[in-house]
């Protein structure tokens, strides 16, 4: 069920949004809407869902923190123009 809500916002705010709402192709109370179900779900940010193709790419290789790609990578082009 929807129910109409009042806000006093800067006239300025308002209409960026409205031109941001116009440029996305949606509705002004859409996005107010989208916003504030993100602030008051019960999902936390670390529950963002990965999508397939991302979790396709996982190799199980961990990669150690101090690692220094840049002299990994130079060792490596040594090595291969050798």
């Amino acid at each position: 069920m929807d129910t109409k809500l009042t806000l006093k916002l800067n006239q300025e705010i308002i209409e960026k949004a409205k031109k941001y709402a116009s440029d996305q192709k949606l509705s002004l109370s859409r996005i107010v809407e989208n916003y504030l179900q993100s602030l008051t779900s019960d999902k936390r940010n670390d529950d963002i869902e990965i999508s397939p193709f991302v979790k396709s790419l996982a190799t199980g290789v961990s990669i150690p923190s101090d690692l220094n790609y840049k002299k990994e990578y130079s060792d490596y082009l040594m090595e291969k123009y050798k």
